[in-house]
C-alpha cells in the first residue's frame, strides 16, 4: 500500500484529490425507462436493456428492434449523445459503458445515463474507476434483493467519487489503456494457443479413427446395435415422490451430474428411492449414457451404478466386442457428431432415439488394437488437458495482474 501511495503522490504532485458526488460532476442525469415501444421486425434501430452493456461495450446481438418515427418519439425528451455513459441497473446490475459516435443510433431502457462535466472528469478515468472491482461489489451488495434485483437512482448519483487534476486523471487513463491492450493482446495470444492445441488433438484422433489408418491393421464394420444394447431411459413421475435422502437410495442420474470436460459421472446430486427406480432404467458402472435431446450425442462413461431419466440413451453390454475407451473416443469423433446432425437434420424426429443411435456404423478392430489406439490416444488426450488447463490459468494470471495495478491506480483513500 505504501508503493501505491508513492506512486500516486508522484504523480498528484502536490495536488489536492476531492471527492465528489456522482451527481455534482454531471451535467446531466437520468433514468433511460420509457414504457416498453412497439417493436418492428423491419426496423433498423436496436433497442438495448440492461443485459446488452458488457466489459465496456454495448452489445447488438440479440436485440429488438424499432422504427425511425418510435425512435424519434422516445429520443425527444431524453436523447443519447456522444460520450454519455450507461449504466445497467435493473438484472444486470453496475455494468457501464461510454457511448461512442458510431454506437450513437440506438435507444432503450433498465439503463441510468450519465452526462459528465468533462471540465471535471475524464470520461475514461470515470468509466476505470466506476467499474473497479471494489465499486461493483459495493453496488451489489446494495442492490434491491427482488427477482430481477436494481439499483436505485440515488446509489448512483450519491456515490462518491475521487477527482483529482484532468492531467493525472489523464495519465491514469493513458497507463491503464495501454495496461488493457497488453493484457487483452495477451489474452487473445493464449486463447488462440488453446484453441489450436485442442484442434491438433482432434486432427490426431480422427486421424487414428479413419477407415484410412483402421484398413492398416484391419476391422470390419458392425452397427452399434449389432455389438451393444442401445436402450432409452425412463423417469418415474411424478418425480419428487420417488427423490430420496435415504442411505439404500439409488444414484439419480442427470444431465446436471456432468462435467463438460469430463469423460467419466462418478457421483450424483440426487437419489431416488428402489421403488423409483424400478420404474426407470438401472445402468452398472462402465455402461455410456448420452444425452438424447439438448447436446445430444455427448457420450459418458458411468463410474457408479445408477438409475438414468428418459433424457438419457444408455449402451451397455459391448465389452467382449469393443473396448470401453476406444468407444468412448469414437464416440466423441467429429465423424460420429456429423452422423448423428445428418440424421437428425434429415428426418422429422429431434432428438437422438434409439434406432438412430443403433444405426451408427462402426469400425471394429481387435480388442487388442482397439487398446492401443485408446493408450495412444489416452496420451495424446492426457498432453492436451495439462496444456489446457495451463492457458486458462494464466489468462486469469494475466488479468489478476492487470486488476492489482488498477486497484493501485485508483485506491485514492
Amino acid at each position: 500500500m505504501k508503493n501505491n501511495r508513492t506512486f500516486l503522490e508522484k504523480l498528484l504532485d502536490g495536488a489536492e484529490v476531492e471527492w465528489k458526488p456522482v451527481k455534482s460532476i454531471c451535467n446531466d442525469n437520468f433514468w433511460l425507462m420509457p414504457a416498453t415501444p412497439e417493436f418492428d421486425d423491419n426496423g433498423n434501430i436496436p433497442y438495448i436493456t440492461s443485459k446488452n452493456i458488457k466489459g465496456g461495450k454495448i452489445d447488438f446481438q440479440n436485440t429488438k428492434y424499432i422504427n425511425e418515427y418510435v425512435y424519434k418519439e422516445l429520443s425527444r425528451t431524453r436523447c443519447i449523445i456522444e460520450n454519455d455513459i450507461l449504466i445497467s441497473m435493473i438484472g444486470t446490475i453496475g455494468e457501464a459503458v461510454i457511448v461512442k459516435q458510431e454506437d450513437l443510433y440506438f435507444y432503450g431502457q433498465n439503463m441510468y445515463v450519465l452526462r459528465l462535466n468533462n471540465e471535471l472528469v475524464n470520461h475514461k478515468f470515470f468509466l476505470y474507476y466506476f467499474t473497479a472491482p471494489f465499486i461493483l461489489n459495493s453496488l451489489l451488495s446494495k442492490k434491491n434483493s427482488s427477482n430481477q434485483g436494481y439499483l436505485k437512482a440515488g446509489q448512483i448519483e450519491n456515490l462518491k467519487i475521487p477527482i483529482p487534476p484532468l492531467s493525472v486523471q489523464t495519465e491514469i487513463v493513458k497507463i491503464l489503456d495501454a495496461l488493457t491492450a497488453l493484457t487483452s493482446e495477451l489474452t487473445s495470444e493464449l486463447t488462440s494457443e488453446l484453441i489450436l492445441h485442442r484442434k491438433q488433438y482432434e486432427y490426431y484422433r480422427e486421424k487414428l479413427l479413419s477407415e484410412e489408418e483402421l484398413g492398416k491393421v484391419g476391422f470390419e464394420w458392425k452397427t452399434l446395435g449389432d455389438v451393444a444394447k442401445i436402450q432409452r431411459g425412463a423417469s418415474p413421475r411424478p418425480i419428487s415422490q420417488y427423490i430420496t435422502d435415504e442411505p439404500n437410495g439409488i444414484p439419480w442420474i442427470k444431465i446436471g451430474d456432468t462435467s463438460l470436460d469430463s469423460k467419466y459421472i462418478e457421483n450424483t446430486a440426487q437419489k431416488i428411492t428402489i421403488e423409483g427406480a424400478e420404474k426407470s432404467r438401472i445402468l452398472k458402472s462402465g455402461d455410456f449414457v448420452m444425452s438424447n435431446s439438448m447436446s445430444y450425442g455427448r457420450p459418458y462413461i458411468l463410474k457408479i451404478s445408477g438409475a438414468i431419466h428418459d433424457g438419457w440413451a444408455s449402451i451397455s453390454d459391448f465389452e467382449n466386442i469393443l473396448n470401453s475407451d476406444f468407444l468412448y473416443y469414437y464416440l466423441s469423433s467429429n465423424t460420429v457428431q456429423n452422423y448423428w446432425n445428418g440424421k437428425i437434420n434429415s428426418s422429422s424426429v429431434s432428438n437422438l432415439n434409439s434406432d438412430i443411435i443403433k444405426s451408427l456404423p462402426i469400425p471394429i478392430p481387435t480388442l487388442n488394437i482397439q487398446i492401443e489406439i485408446a493408450k495412444t490416444l489416452d496420451k495424446f488426450e492426457t498432453l492436451t488437458n495439462s496444456i489446457t488447463e495451463g492457458l486458462p490459468l494464466a489468462i486469469k494470471q494475466s488479468q489478476k495482474r492487470y486488476e492489482y495495478y488498477r486497484e493501485l491506480l485508483l485506491n485514492f483513500s
